[in-house]
């Protein structure tokens, strides 16, 4: 078997592989987009397998951490058994980590596949269904923002209004391009901006789709930076009362639904799960952000068969505001591979971790693993991939 990156040359056989996996259309367009890159496995000179890695960035204690998206996993059924997508997952370790991206998401179909090579489940990925008597029963706000159409010339200031919102949600991407096209926003059916005096107080994104009897709004981004720009787009997506039984929302802020929303009891929930691997740990700890601390250390011991480079014997340090990993220590924590993500992301304890038994030693040592990651909700993405 041999593995490499693909190119341009292999796009027939790449997108035939995938066409079969994933019961699709034949893709249109270039193999290789900007902000992505891909490896394949050849077995004999024919195309075996293939996985997609797109080159993101998640949002976690504030700050961007560089993420490998993994995408397009497929394997061609004649060759399936022979460990193809184990040994592409294995190489796209290192090629992340020649990327310089310490960390890596994927949405899995095969959860056990990803296990298997350190990945677990981190955050979700939700669409919510708004009726609209719901919609109508929300507070208007007490000064309602003159909204416009969004033109050009708005992209910069949407972005920057998107972040402004996301780099205080743990996971979520921060868009950057080229793998985010800023220009394919004003595609979509509606985009409304609310003008403030620095830029954008928020803005709406939303495609008119059929379904039902009067068809779908599908809201993709409803992004307030204060609470009245949230009450005004929340009342622009009432004022769809009569045309529309409900609104598909995106969940971007989940304040909104939360907070302000008037969801009822129950109601309908669409969510995907997505699983998160630390591919580098010393590098990971370094690009996050982190809560200031009292100086503090945890002797660690990482158990990571697929990435050699961080394991064994490590310490997480707290020092004058800052934390770092650095060799040495008496591994007195037993993290596994699969622990590292739910970790990192917030989503589990170590609690948690220990009762899945992805972690061993004395808890009081890990307490300060728990200090550091005590999440501010549940990780989430807004973008699929």
């Amino acid at each position: 078997m041999h593995i490499r990156e693909f190119t341009e040359d292999d796009r027939d056989a790449v997108f035939r592989l995938r066409k079969v996996a994933f019961n699709g259309t034949k893709p249109s367009g270039p193999l290789l987009r900007p902000g992505s890159h891909g490896l394949l496995a050849e077995i004999d000179g024919r195309v075996a397998g293939v996985l997609g890695i797109g080159s993101y960035a998640q949002f976690y204690g504030g700050a961007a951490v560089p993420m490998g998206g993994i995408g397009g996993v497929a394997v061609d059924g004649a060759y399936r058994g022979r460990g193809i997508a184990n040994a592409l997952l294995d190489a796209a370790l290192t090629t992340m980590r020649e990327h310089g991206q310490p960390l890596s998401a994927l949405y899995a179909t095969v959860p056990t596949l990803y296990r298997r090579r350190g990945w677990e489940r981190a955050g979700v990925f939700e669409w919510v269904e708004l009726p609209m008597d719901r919609l109508l029963s929300v507070p208007k706000p007490a000064e309602p923002i003159p909204s416009r159409p969004a033109e050009k010339s708005d992209l910069p200031a949407l972005h920057e209004c998107y972040l402004e919102v996301a780099r205080t949600i743990d996971g979520m991407a921060d868009r950057r391009p080229p793998r985010f096209e800023l220009d394919k926003v004003l595609e979509m059916d509606l985009v409304s901006v609310l003008p403030g005096p620095n830029g954008l107080r928020g803005y709406l994104t939303a495609t008119r789709e059929p379904g039902g009897d009067m068809g779908r709004l599908k809201v993709h981004d409803l992004i307030g930076v204060d609470v009245e720009a949230q009450l005004t787009l929340l009342a622009s997506l009432a004022s769809w009362a009569g045309l529309l039984e409900a609104v598909d929302l995106r969940i971007t802020d989940p304040a909104t639904v939360n907070l302000l929303g008037g969801t009822p009891l129950r109601y309908s929930v669409w969510t995907s799960t997505w699983m998160q691997r630390v591919v580098d740990l010393p590098a990971a700890v370094a690009a996050r952000g982190w809560p200031r601390l009292a100086n503090a250390a945890v002797d660690l011991e990482v158990v990571d068969d697929h990435a050699p480079w961080h394991a064994g014997l490590q310490r997480l340090v707290v020092e004058d505001g800052s934390v770092r990993v650095e060799p040495g220590g008496t591994g007195a924590v037993r993290l596994h591979a699969r622990a590292l993500g739910p970790w990192f992301s917030g989503a589990q304890n170590t609690h948690a971790l220990r009762r899945a038994g992805l972690l061993e030693g004395d808890p009081a040592d890990a307490v300060v693993l728990d200090q550091l990651t005590a999440s501010p909700g549940t990780p989430r993405l807004a973008d699929f991939f």
